[in-house]
């Protein structure tokens, strides 16, 4: 052969292992004048969304007396944020804001469905709606067009059998009813559209069985994956196997804020769920391609457990009502360890999922949420610097529940706006997370570009706004419990006698 020849014949290989390593191609492969360039294997995406969780209820968010290895790894192995926010104080419209990637505002779910009006109220709630429209796009739908397998595995909460999530693109249903909650953490469950298993079969395990099984089965057919595992746990009743509940009855201390045995061998449980799906994802030999997400869709029900430093919780406007969980694992990209500072909301995870597994024309209908990967991959910010919530209801028998109102946080600044005749409230939640200190006398022009801002933010989205109750009586208490209410599960037998706001507030961490 000539030197020239050589050169060339030399050369071809050059450029030929220069075109695969660009690809990411590893080992042996064939090369021909046929051969097309490999295909990206497509990511599997497992989404756990926890019930009633609060911001505190992790070890590695500072809880001193749950534990949550599996979840502690998951953060270990990807990003937390410290600064995740609930699109509501109340489950059904955060579903619908992850489902939709839309602001409950603007589609008029606002509430839990269906909701609860007290006695003698001074507004009337809108004529909101209780249910996620077919004619809503859902994430669901978009992994389903693009070829996915699709299983909702647990709670739904979006409105009865005519929208339950098979009518919503995913594939399969299991347990999902329009029910807030399951009465029976145990066998048997008494859910319609869960079959029951051994007597004593505890429902978060059972929903971990069903949603391996969806895995493998997809593996086995190397079919990309989506699995929206949204738990009911941690929601009240409170019920939990015994020897978990003895272990942290051994464990808790008078010194600690969460100090509900019951409600930590719950979360014991959901954090073995969470490492069971990984360790089978690690088994399969997809774990490597599977993103994995963990969130709340509200913050923690006080006095279940404890949100401090944040004020009060679940049915409440301030930050511990809100401020929830979010674990995002993307391997390859996610720094282990990281963690980002960063105000996010539960609209963004539609879009962020939609730009991670490359689904191009996925999330157009999701408005009002942005994508995360520029915080993911640490290259670049966001562009947006406000967040809104818009609650016209009432959350009577929650502590430190809410009235109706309507909030925004842009910045550091946090501004909560009562629609009754209470007065405006402004925060500044970098100096003050537990928001004891209101600022809105001092800061008067902060409160009017917030609350102009805000005004505008409901016209935009066609927000609905309560009405004045021509036959509310000033000689009753506002809040008098609906009589339907009165000796429920919900109210009695289920958590300790709840403390005042104020205890709660200048209580100890």
């Amino acid at each position: 052969m000539s030197s020239v020849a050589a050169m060339f014949f030399n050369l071809r290989f050059v450029l030929i292992g220069f075109l695969f390593g660009a690809a990411g191609v590893t080992g042996a492969v064939a090369v021909g004048a046929d051969s097309a360039p490999p295909v990206a294997k497509k990511m599997n995406v497992v989404l756990v969304l926890a019930d009633d969780f609060g911001w505190t209820d992790l070890a590695c968010y500072g809880s001193k007396l749950y534990e949550t290895p599996n979840i502690d790894q998951l953060a270990k192995d990807g990003m937390k944020f410290t600064q995740n926010y609930s699109a509501c104080t109340v489950c059904s419209p955060t579903r619908s804001a992850i489902m939709t990637g839309k602001y409950p505002a603007r589609t008029h779910i606002t509430d839990w469905i269906p909701g609860q009006m007290p006695e003698n109220p001074k507004l009337i709630v809108p004529d909101w709606t209780k249910y996620l429209p077919l004619e809503e796009t859902t994430i669901a739908n978009d992994f389903h067009k693009a070829g996915y397998a699709t299983a909702s595995i647990g709670k739904w909460h979006l409105g009865k059998e005519p929208y339950y999530p098979e009518k919503h693109g995913f594939d399969f249903n299991i347990a999902g009813t329009d029910k807030p909650n399951t009465d029976h953490y145990f066998s048997p469950y008494q859910i319609p559209t869960l079959e029951d298993g051994p007597k004593g079969e505890y429902v978060t395990d059972r929903l971990t069985n069903e949603a391996i099984k969806f895995i493998d089965k997809n593996a086995k057919e190397d079919k990309p994956f989506f699995l929206y595992l949204p738990h009911f746990a941690v929601h009240l009743p409170t019920q939990g196997k015994k020897p978990l509940i003895e272990k942290y009855e051994a464990k808790i201390t008078k010194d600690m804020a969460q100090n509900n045995a019951v409600y930590a061998a719950m979360i014991d449980s959901l954090d073995q769920s969470v490492g069971r799906i990984r360790d089978e994802l690690t088994k399969l030999k997809i774990a490597d391609n599977t993103l994995v997400i963990f969130v709340s869709d509200n913050g923690g029900r006080v006095p279940t457990t404890s949100n401090l430093p944040l004020r009060v919780g679940k049915g409440s406007c301030y930050e511990g009502g809100t401020r929830v969980p979010l674990i995002v694992y993307w391997p390859g990209i996610t720094k282990p360890g990281s963690v980002c500072d960063t105000p996010v909301i539960s609209m963004d995870l539609y879009p962020t999922i939609m730009s991670i597994v490359g689904i191009s024309d996925g999330a157009k209908n999701a408005v009002d949420g942005v994508s995360l990967v520029p915080l993911l991959r640490e290259d670049g910010k966001l562009k947006r610097d406000e967040l809104f919530w818009h609650y016209p209801h009432y959350q009577h028998y929650q502590l430190g529940g809410a009235t109706p109102y309507s909030a925004i946080r842009k910045g550091d600044f946090k501004l909560i706006e009562y629609l009754d005749d209470k007065p405006t409230e402004l925060y500044n939640l970098k100096d003050d997370i537990g928001e004891k200190h209101d600022l809105a006398g001092e800061m008067p022009d902060k409160v009017k570009e917030l609350r102009d801002r805000l005004h505008a933010w409901r016209t935009e989205v066609g927000a609905q706004m309560p009405t004045k109750n021509p036959n509310y009586d000033p000689s009753k208490p506002e809040h008098e419990t609906p009589k339907k209410l009165e000796g429920s599960k919900e109210r009695t037998g289920m958590v300790k006698p709840a403390p005042t706001a104020d205890q709660l507030l200048d209580a100890k961490t």
